[in-house]
């Protein structure tokens, strides 16, 4: 547990027991030698508990997060009973005012923790951010969307060999957890490395606020903070989760327009048509179809395709016939999945696929 005297002093900013500030983080200048400040909400419970960081944006145009971040730090209901929280609605602050995913210097800032002192402006200002935030916490959710042209079905990205953040990962409640430890340089990845068991939460795509995957952000951030006795609520937790040791991209072979057969969430069997490829002229090309029985975990939300670009993100299923009718079952009876799936899907057509 952290020490309370790390998360009752920002920066000269008192954030008593009980109390919620907002606090303003300097962690880098612009080229005209004005302070970059990352904005930043603090709240603490009456009684002694974990601090938990909740981010987003890492990325600059990952704002699904920020948008379930914002509904947080406007909810005059969200009481701590015990520990803190610390959210943080835009990490890249560089990023987002350009409507990127990388800082001006060309890095990726989720490439590159620890941080160094010396080292460029990336570097320094991940560093900044792991002393402030991460060394002051026990337990830390990071939360993203898919990169550019693509979109995921909501899902957890956990290394479950540490009990810290498996604990997290059911917690969370996310219907799909996907087993990794991470890039290296990665926030999630170098925070447990230093004692924060930390997972990452992936919804959506880019430039957007999706309202199911918002919702659902913001029912797995609460359940961990109930099952971490910081919020007296009952949980609100889907049935177990999926979890997925095997995923693979589905590439395209040839060049051309694609028509998709499938959306995120969906169950495809092995030899199902995923996305037929075809020419400008409507000449099919080819059929993209699933290797193996798989969750859609990710789509690319662009029609248009090169040799080699992503189409589809497969998580590999159990063999069992049985195990794959109880998890479409499963998924189903989740309230939000319908909601989910229908604001992914927005911006793909699905024809009817092609005989085989």
């Amino acid at each position: 547990m952290s020490d309370i005297r790390t998360i009752s002093n920002w920066s000269g900013t008192e954030v008593p027991p009980g109390e919620c500030r907002n606090v303003f983080l300097d962690v880098s200048e612009s080229y005209s030698g004005a302070t970059v400040k990352i904005p930043l909400q603090v709240r603490r419970g009456k009684s002694d508990g974990p601090t938990v960081f909740v981010t987003a944006a890492i990325h600059g145009d990952e704002i699904n997060g920020t948008g379930a971040i914002r509904t947080l730090v406007t909810d005059e209901h969200l009481q701590l009973c015990a520990g803190s929280l610390i959210l943080v609605p835009v990490l890249n602050v560089l990023g987002f005012d350009r409507h990127s995913r990388y800082l001006p210097d060309r890095r990726d800032l989720n490439r590159s923790f620890p941080g160094s002192a010396t080292g460029s402006q990336t570097s320094r200002m991940a560093k900044l951010i792991f002393g402030e935030i991460v060394a002051r916490s026990d337990f830390g959710i990071d939360l993203h969307t898919a990169a550019i042209r693509r979109t995921n079905f909501p899902n957890i990205r956990a290394d479950l060999a540490d009990p810290g953040v498996e604990r997290l990962a059911q917690a969370f409640g996310a219907q799909v957890t996907i087993i990794g430890k991470g890039p290296q340089g990665s926030l999630r990845r170098e925070a447990c490395a230093a004692g924060c068991p930390t997972i990452v939460y992936e919804g959506g795509e880019v430039s957007k606020v999706e309202p199911g995957i918002i919702e659902s952000a913001i029912r797995g951030i609460r359940n961990v903070l109930v099952e971490l006795g910081m919020l007296d609520e009952p949980p609100n937790r889907s049935a177990q989760p999926l979890v997925v040791k095997k995923t693979k991209w589905v590439r395209a072979d040839r060049g051309g327009f694609l028509e998709f057969h499938v959306a995120p969430g969906d169950i495809v069997a092995k030899g199902m048509p995923i996305a037929t490829n075809a020419s400008l002229l409507g000449c099919e090309q080819n059929v993209q179809r699933s290797p193996f029985d798989a969750l859609v975990i990710g789509l690319s939300t662009s029609p248009t395709v090169s040799p080699g670009e992503p189409v589809c993100h497969l998580g590999q299923l159990p063999e069992s016939a049985e195990d794959i009718e109880r998890l479409r079952k499963r998924l189903s009876a989740d309230r939000l999945h319908d909601k989910v799936v229908d604001d992914l899907a927005t911006n793909i057509t699905i024809p009817e696929p092609p005989e085989s």
